[in-house]
């Protein structure tokens, strides 16, 4: 027996399977990623919308896993609560059987032509929707040519006594057969690729569906650990569906280990006049379907018991970012969205640090000009993390029109980040005036008040804008900032009358003059938001 040629086959074949299955789920959510966000988003009101949006996702990346990740990524940025998360990846478990149908079909001998067809539309056509669904075919067909060669190198195991006398363990002890599929899947990362294994072993005869069932079984539960790893670091709303996950495949393999004998049953009829690879297809589908309609109706319940084994922390991270997820970056459409929720987040932040600078001026309250300046310091924070991110985003590849986004938001950022700095000026300036006993006329106060509430109410209408994408508002903004512009020349002619007047010292007059310059350029910075709206055609 030639163990090189064995082992070489078997990594070999299950590196390229692996490749197969990343390259067309990288393939399918080219084609549909910037739909993927919304999906899951916006149609989970309900566990049970949770549960078909997670089955339509998973189907169409192609990755239980994948989407699992993405719905902690939600979840941990507040987007998703806990029970819609729970449908969401209910319905993962139940869409990632299609992989496992598709491994079922057996067109082995198909899988070089699909890979020519694949690779032609990749290389010869310009069209990146064509280049995409090239992508896909190049991908579905590797997976074959992945399982052929693999089947190829396990063939020689068949007459090896210690791997019979293995797999007659298997059939004989169910608990072992989980034990192996769990550890599998967790060496692997894939229980698409370990199920693909185990349908390939079964089709050359290496292990009957009996003893494959627990082994089977023991894949689902092994799949949780990419979705618990992803929840490390994450808020406690993540950790609590990431238990979820394990709670739903654990106990989904101890009703079937007590239910064996039936399930086997059930499988055989069901899969009757198919070959061995898709009763296994039959088998994974039916655990899943199974265990979702028995769960379903206890979502409730197991929120609560997550609630219960990973409680909510007293004091949580306050100032961090709340929507950038790493685990997100792997689908650059949705990362996109995240990042865009953080700069308006950020946009936020930078106004609620205006709107703290101007209380300061008036009521000379230490608090509020600390909490001013704690703000300002996440305003720049989020500023280098969102950048960092941004970069990320663009490493992992986005089509042209995101990509125009991705730059006009950079922009963005910055403008944003230079709202925060004209309010730290304004702390800093009412500071000196406090430390210096500066005293300001009714007027000149009256004049400040109004313009900090120009510039606010301008700052305000950019920012909804920006989270909305409205061009009236955006409008609204250059109509704001052309006002502000009219404010600060009529303000500052004012003040030159009051000094000519001796109605204030040089000392507030100076302070006046830099105030009002501060609001003007929170007024340009605004206006250059508004205009990204405008341009975002």
């Amino acid at each position: 027996m030639d163990w090189q040629e064995i082992i070489f086959k078997f990594v070999g074949g299950l590196g390229i399977f692996l490749f197969g299955i990343k390259y067309m789920s990288d393939g399918l959510q080219k084609t549909a990623g910037d739909k993927m966000r919304g999906l899951l988003a916006k149609y989970t009101s309900n566990p049970l919308l949770g549960v078909l949006v997670g089955i339509v996702v998973t189907i169409l990346i192609q990755t239980s896993t994948g989407t699992t990740v993405m719905a902690i990524g939600l979840i941990n940025a507040g987007l998703m609560t806990l029970r819609q998360g729970i449908g969401v990846i209910l319905g993962a478990n139940i869409g990632t059987t299609m992989t496992a149908f598709i491994v079922g079909i057996k067109i082995e001998e198909y899988a070089l032509p699909i890979i020519g067809v694949g690779a032609f539309l990749l290389f010869f056509i310009n069209k990146k929707r064509i280049q995409y669904i090239g992508q896909v075919i190049f991908g579905f067909g590797t997976l074959f040519l992945g399982l052929s060669t693999m089947g190829g190198g396990l063939k020689p195991l068949r007459s090896l006594p210690e791997f019979t006398d293995f797999i007659v363990d298997l059939s004989h002890s169910p608990i072992l057969g989980v034990i192996v599929g769990t550890v599998f899947t967790v060496i692997v990362q894939s229980s698409s690729a370990t199920i693909g294994i185990l349908q390939t072993i079964a089709d050359e005869g290496m292990i009957q569906l009996r003893g494959a069932l627990p082994v089977l079984f023991g894949d689902n539960i092994g799949t949780t650990i990419t979705a618990v790893l992803a929840s490390i670091g994450a808020s406690v709303a993540a950790k609590r569906a990431a238990l979820v996950h394990v709670i739903f495949n654990v106990l989904g393999t101890i009703l079937f280990l007590l239910a064996l004998d039936l399930v086997y049953q059930v499988v055989l009829w069901m899969g009757e006049d198919v070959n061995i690879r898709m009763q296994i297809a039959y088998a994974h589908g039916f655990f899943n379907v199974t265990n979702t309609l028995i769960f379903l109706p206890f979502v409730s319940v197991l929120a609560w018991i997550v609630t219960k084994l990973v409680p909510m922390k007293e004091q949580e991270l306050e100032f961090r970012p709340k929507y950038l997820d790493i685990r997100l970056l792997a689908n650059p459409s949705i990362a996109l969205g995240q990042a865009q929720h953080e700069i308006v987040r950020m946009g936020n932040l930078a106004r609620e640090t205006l709107n703290d600078a101007s209380s300061f001026f008036f009521k000379r309250d230490s608090k509020t000009a600390n909490l001013a300046l704690q703000k300002e310091q996440l305003v720049n924070e989020l500023d280098r993390k969102i950048t960092d991110y941004m970069v990320k985003i663009h490493q992992n590849g986005l089509t042209e029109g995101e990509s125009e986004i991705a730059s006009g938001l950079m922009h963005t950022i910055n403008d944003i980040e230079r709202i925060g700095d004209h309010a730290e000026n304004i702390v800093e300036l009412t500071e000196f005036s406090i430390n210096n006993k500066v005293e300001f006329s009714d007027e000149a106060e009256r004049d400040l008040k109004m313009m900090l509430e120009a510039a606010d109410h301008t700052l305000s209408r950019a920012l909804y804008a920006l989270e909305h994408k409205d061009k009236e508002a955006a409008s609204d903004t250059l109509k704001g900032e052309a006002e502000l512009d009219r404010m600060e020349l009529e303000f500052r002619k004012a003040h030159i009358a009051r000094l000519n007047q001796n109605l204030c010292t040089g000392n507030s007059g100076a302070i006046f003059l830099d105030i009002l310059s501060n609001l003007e350029r929170v007024g340009d910075h605004s206006k250059n938001i508004a205009q990204y709206v405008l341009r975002d055609e």
